[in-house]
């Protein structure tokens, strides 16, 4: 028996669990409050891509004669075949048999509809990859065409991140979803609840939380509800999560509380507490007693907002390390969809997701919902207790991959986390999300890198400097390929968020945004990007002061969801139309192709010829000085090893100079400096000072300047010396 239990609801991701019944239970756990988490996501995903789960859906499609199509009839004639393969297939994608790869990646073994119609396509676009990540693109196509199936013979509404997501879209009123919610349960409805039933009569909960981060969580939150309310009336449901803490702040249907007890609104930790004390002690001498923190209830027969509680929400070093305990970390599916190397990276392997800071350091993009308390409220975590949380969750979990999900990660943030798990010598790989501000130095994405970083994201948005002005980024197109360039020539891989249809953007900035990116990917500094559609959202700057952006938002009467908002642009121009020759020719730059073509190869309507000059990318780079900004006080640290030495002497005008010989030895090379004694006595003592290793603390520039000036000559002279520039190519880093 548990008190809790806390639920994802299907269907977020099929590599790893979304992060947030984790955290909330990491946070009772320092409140003794007992609680089991499941992804009800992946489980009903596994119960219906079995053997025994396909058989029930061709047995259900075969009395149903709900299929039409050619590719559904092609799938149910391949029955046999995908009745023989699927497990294995399955096991392969969760990691169980590496070997299984040659047999996928022959002809005529797996079963093929028309997801593999792509093949030669994908082929050319993944290039010459080895057998387990083909083998992971050819298995996934497999998958695919067995959802296209259940869509068109079971469940129209199916789809392996979302289920149901366009009734929980823009729904401003409840009206469609709840008449929904009034038919039989679907066949997938069927498979979820009786894994629900299961697991409530195990767990024998007082309280089941409900974490809904998406719009395609929310139908099946709701159907779980509506299950538990009426076979299980004595269990109060609570509803908590990314959809209701931007969608359903102006809630006032009451229709919603047939289904949920409470909805809680921003960080779940003050306001979970209070509910499992006043659901657990419901006595009016318990001094919670009806004092709730932004949580939504039913009183006198009407929505009631009760914020009550006069209890602070708690610090981020109080509330826990995440616990991934309870979830079955080893039947996570990985899946390579599309050729697009960031992507590759949400879908493929499991990832241990933390959270470097609370909130945006930031939170000033237009864009954004920077109103509400999760991206307004900033406050991050100290590195020492971050990388203890990380060496916590590798003992638990048994993985060393790790995703900071922050809005935007502060670089002297990473860079001190960096520092951190470089001095305990932990070996992981991890990525974050970040803003491309100058902050990130050469030197400092060098310094990530050997900290294990292997990619970040970053929106570019529209790549136009007047619109980054109104967006309130903070970055300049110049800016953003410099800072893209540091991190591709440190290693780490980078992917662009890149935005069109923004409010009062023409055609000719359209145009040039897309020259901008091309010149990205043809020089190199961008590995992988994105086109995203401007959505105007309510709690943004631009939907709440909609007339200083030009455009006029199509309100409606809210009484569920308010988030996305339709709006009219003063332009009038029609966006929509640029979506495919966007995507397509970013396709080909991320595969290096067809950067010569013109751009108006990409559309099939008169555009107009782009304004940037054709080296505009090219220049800026080469304009910048970075290398040579050294503040006094700047941090230097060491990252290399310790040298051989050795001493020689040499002739130099008629008298001999003693000299040292530094060999370095790094994991792909050696290099020897020669250097005076007694300047090579005083860099052997300050590398031992300033190793990423040592005990001390970081030095400055103007502390070693003052250091080597006590007994040496002017240390500016040294320092742009040929033997420091080495060093400054191998390791030697200013941050």
């Amino acid at each position: 028996m548990r008190d809790l239990l806390l639920i994802t609801p299907p269907f977020t991701q099929l590599n790893t669990p979304y992060p947030a019944t984790a955290y909330l239970k990491g946070f009772l756990n320092t409140k003794g409050i007992s609680a089991y988490q499941m992804d009800l996501g992946i489980e009903v995903i596994l119960k219906m891509f079995s053997k025994a789960g396909l058989e029930a859906i061709f047995r259900y499609v075969e009395e149903q004669e709900s299929i039409e199509s050619e590719n559904a009839e092609r799938i149910h004639a391949l029955k046999a075949y995908y009745l023989k393969t699927i497990d294995d297939v399955v096991a392969f994608l969760q990691g169980k048999h590496p070997t299984f790869s040659k047999q996928i990646c022959s002809d005529n073994f797996l079963p093929q509809a028309s997801r593999f119609e792509q093949l030669d396509d994908l082929e050319w676009a993944f290039g010459s990859m080895g057998f387990q990540d083909k083998a992971k693109h050819l298995a996934t196509m497999f998958l695919e065409d067995l959802s296209d199936f259940i869509k068109e013979g079971v469940d129209e509404h199916f789809g392996f991140s979302r289920y149901a997501e366009r009734l929980g879209q823009s729904a401003n009123s409840f009206d469609e979803l709840y008449a929904y919610l009034q038919n039989d349960p679907t066949f997938i409805d069927d498979i979820t609840i009786d894994i629900l039933d299961k697991k409530l009569k195990e767990i024998q909960p007082k309280l089941v939380c409900l974490s809904v981060p998406f719009p395609g969580n929310l139908y099946s939150a709701f159907r779980c509800a509506q299950f538990i309310k009426g076979k299980y009336p004595e269990i109060k449901v609570c509803m908590g999560g990314g959809f209701p803490n931007t969608e359903l702040r102006s809630l006032s249907d009451i229709r919603v509380f047939e289904f949920f007890d409470y909805i809680t609104l921003d960080d779940g930790e003050l306001p979970i507490e209070l509910l499992v004390s006043n659901v657990l002690n419901p006595n009016p001498d318990n001094p919670d007693h009806n004092f709730f923190k932004r949580t939504f209830l039913m009183e006198k027969g009407e929505v009631f907002y009760n914020n009550f509680s006069f209890r602070k929400d708690y610090k981020q070093e109080d509330v826990g390390t995440p616990d991934y305990s309870d979830l079955k970390l080893d039947q996570y599916i990985s899946v390579i969809e599309i050729a697009n190397p960031m992507h590759s990276l949400w879908s493929d392997g499991r990832w241990n997701k933390l959270t470097m800071a609370h909130g945006c350091y930031w939170g000033k993009c237009t864009f954004c919902d920077v109103s509400l308390d999760y991206i307004k409220l900033y406050e991050p975590v100290t590195a020492k207790l971050l990388v203890d949380r990380i060496e916590t969750l590798i003992e638990q979990t048994g993985e060393k991959g790790f995703h900071f999900v922050d809005e935007a990660a502060p670089p002297a943030l990473m860079r001190a986390v960096a520092i951190e798990i470089i001095k305990r010598k932990l070996t992981i790989s991890w990525w974050t999300n970040i803003r491309f501000e100058k902050s990130f130095t050469a030197d400092l994405c060098q310094l990530l890198k050997a900290s294990g970083c292997i990619a970040v994201s970053g929106g570019l948005e529209v790549a136009s400097d007047r619109l980054l002005e109104l967006i309130k980024k903070g970055v300049t197109v110049e800016q953003v390929a410099q800072v893209t360039k540091n991190f591709t020539e440190a290693g780490v891989m980078v992917h662009s968020y890149l935005m069109y249809a923004y409010p009062t953007q023409t055609i000719q900035e359209t145009v040039d945004s897309l020259e901008m990116v091309r010149q990205m990917f043809e020089l190199g500094i961008l590995q992988s990007g994105f086109w995203h559609h401007f959505a105007l959202t309510a709690h943004s700057p631009v939907g709440m002061a909609p007339e200083e952006y030009g455009i006029i938002p199509e309100l409606q009467e809210i009484t569920f969801a308010n988030n996305d908002v339709q709006f009219k642009d003063s332009t009038g121009i029609d966006h929509n139309q640029f979506s495919f020759g966007l995507k397509k020719s970013l396709f080909n730059y991320m595969h290096g192709l067809c950067f010569d073509f013109p751009l108006q190869e990409w559309f099939d309507f008169k555009i107009p010829e782009t304004s940037i000059e054709a080296d505009y990318i090219l220049k800026a780079l080469e304009s910048s000085q970075e290398f040579y900004q050294v503040k006094p006080s700047s941090k230097i640290v060491w990252l290399g090893s310790d040298p051989i030495v050795s001493e020689f002497s040499k002739q130099k005008k008629g008298k001999e100079v003693l000299y040292l010989e530094l060999v370095f030895h790094d994991t792909m090379e050696s290099f020897a400096l020669n250097i005076e004694k007694e300047i090579g006595e005083w860099l052997i003592k300050t590398l031992g000072q300033i190793s990423i290793h040592s005990e001390n603390d970081l030095l400055t520039f103007s502390t070693l300047k003052k250091d080597f000036e006590k007994e040496l000559d002017d240390f500016e002279l040294f320092w742009y010396s040929d033997t420091v520039g080495e060093l400054r190519t191998r390791g030697l880093l200013v941050l």
